[in-house]
């Protein structure tokens, strides 16, 4: 297990649709242990392998110490709900910066396990908007492209300018 770099936005890999994972192996599940210390050192609540630079739709989440990691290969949202809601989000590519989006209040989701076997989830709040914010991440779709473009800008500028200090 190993912290991998994280890379950065405006990195045009993070732009890129990931592709569908077909090997389920040990190096499979090495990159999902990699992943796991990669957000925890970031430190972040969910990753992809498009943040480190695998372009493979890969995504672990923790958002409950009690329930451990959560690693979905391979997922798809399958149907949202039509209620919507508002949550802060940020991303470890581009860390010191967040603002509230709009995203479906419930999800479900198709996803494959490290194993390759098919499961489903349907889910709210929280981790519904991880699932989200993450499944956007391996079609290609960075989180701030789904905010007005002055925000955007904003928090853009924002950043570069905190990039520039550090």
């Amino acid at each position: 297990m190993t912290i991998r770099p994280i890379i950065r936005y405006p990195d045009r890999r993070l732009a890129m649709p990931a592709r569908p994972v077909t090997a389920f192996d040990d190096g499979l599940r090495e990159l999902a242990a990699d992943l796991l210390d990669t957000m925890r050192a970031a430190p972040g609540i969910g990753i992809t392998a498009p943040h480190i630079g695998v372009p493979l739709r890969l995504v672990v989440l923790e958002l409950d110490a009690r329930e451990g990691p959560l690693t979905y290969v391979n997922p798809i949202i399958e149907w949202t709900s039509p209620e919507m809601i508002l949550h802060r989000e940020g991303s470890v590519s581009m860390p010191g910066v967040n603002d509230e989006v709009q995203r479906h209040a419930r999800v479900r989701i198709s996803y494959q396990d490290l194993d390759g076997n098919v499961r489903s989830e349907e889910t709210d709040g929280l981790r519904a908007v991880c699932h989200q914010h993450e499944i956007d991440q391996l079609d290609g779709m960075f989180w701030i492209q789904r905010l007005s473009r002055l925000k955007r800008e904003r928090l853009v500028k924002k950043f570069e300018k905190m990039a520039r200090n550090a």
